[in-house]
């Protein structure tokens, strides 16, 4: 992914208003992430960890959601993201939810899907991250495939947004 800066970030939300998209914690280490290791940038804002965003570039253009993280019962079990197909114990996965944009969202009409809580999916399909032993499995797809599996994911889940 190219780097972004916070003006591309805050415009490119799609089920925000331009005053909550100004209102938005965006990360202060923008110039230290590792850009060519992402396939999108994902983080929870700091001052509400129940809130996480997400901005990806889809059809020549960047797009961001905001993302509300559901409340967790204290599971035991593994639990696997719908993207990067990471598994996790405890909360590392949650079901995040997106109010949908336009008029839907309006009405508030959100959709969801169950991915890494950290939003640190690329960097887990690269093993640049770890989510402690057994939590990838090998896969005969190269890592490019695995890539274009995601970032699919990401896509789709994205046009049901924008739906």
């Amino acid at each position: 992914m190219k780097p972004l800066t916070e003006h591309d970030i805050r415009a490119s939300f799609v089920n925000s208003t331009k005053g909550e998209a100004k209102r938005m914690h965006v990360p202060r280490d923008l110039g230290e992430r590792p850009w060519d290791d992402l396939d999108f940038l994902g983080w929870t804002d700091p001052a509400a960890p129940d809130r996480s965003y997400l901005v990806t570039e889809l059809e020549g253009r960047l797009v961001g959601i905001a993302l509300r993280r559901a409340a967790q019962a204290g599971r035991a079990r593994k639990t696997m993201c719908s993207w990067c197909l990471t598994t996790h114990s405890g909360d590392g996965v949650s079901l995040m939810s997106a109010r949908k944009a336009g008029k839907s969202g309006q009405l508030g009409n959100t959709v969801g899907v169950y991915v890494c809580a950290d939003l640190a999916c690329s960097l887990y399909l690269r093993g640049k991250k770890s989510a402690g032993p057994g939590s990838r499995f090998k896969e005969s797809l190269s890592l490019d495939e695995q890539v274009e599996r995601m970032t699919s994911g990401i896509s789709a889940f994205l046009g049901r947004v924008n739906s």
